[in-house]
């Protein structure tokens, strides 16, 4: 929490699997993408959460990752930052990355994913079409 946003961009991408070489080499894109301006030389324990999420999802998805698990992550930022995110998500998909996420959103479930699996404290309600699932959600019918 002490280490700047750009020092953990760099321990992030390692962690992820990048060489220092490889994640210095996409620090500034990483930053930009995260949109924290100044923020970015600051400790994170100065963040807000969502900025913290914010430059997370944008080292995460700048490996581009064969699988990509995400929780909620693009609601995270204005409506600028969560379009720029799911304008990522759907580049990642179009190059045949799997993106397992958890949302409550039913139009970036539409939007984005081609199954849904209906949770309710931790039981498989449904699994089907996104369509489907959502239509029987929205009518609480199962």
């Amino acid at each position: 929490m002490e280490m700047t946003g750009y020092e953990n961009i760099i321990i992030r991408g390692m962690l992820l699997g990048m060489t220092r070489s490889e994640i210095l080499n996409k620090r500034d894109a990483i930053a930009e993408f995260a949109e924290l301006g100044d923020f970015i030389n600051q400790p994170i324990k100065t963040y807000s959460s969502g900025m913290f999420v914010r430059l997370a999802f944008a080292v995460a998805t700048s490996i581009e990752p064969d699988i990509l698990i995400i929780d909620e992550i693009v609601g995270a930022g204005d409506a600028s930052f969560t379009e720029k995110a799911n304008a990522r998500m759907e580049m990642m998909l179009d190059k045949g990355s799997i993106i397992v996420m958890a949302t409550h959103s039913t139009e970036l479930a539409l939007r984005l994913c081609n199954r849904a699996i209906w949770l309710d404290k931790g039981n498989i309600v449904m699994d089907g079409k996104v369509s489907e699932v959502l239509e029987e959600y929205l009518n609480g019918k199962v």
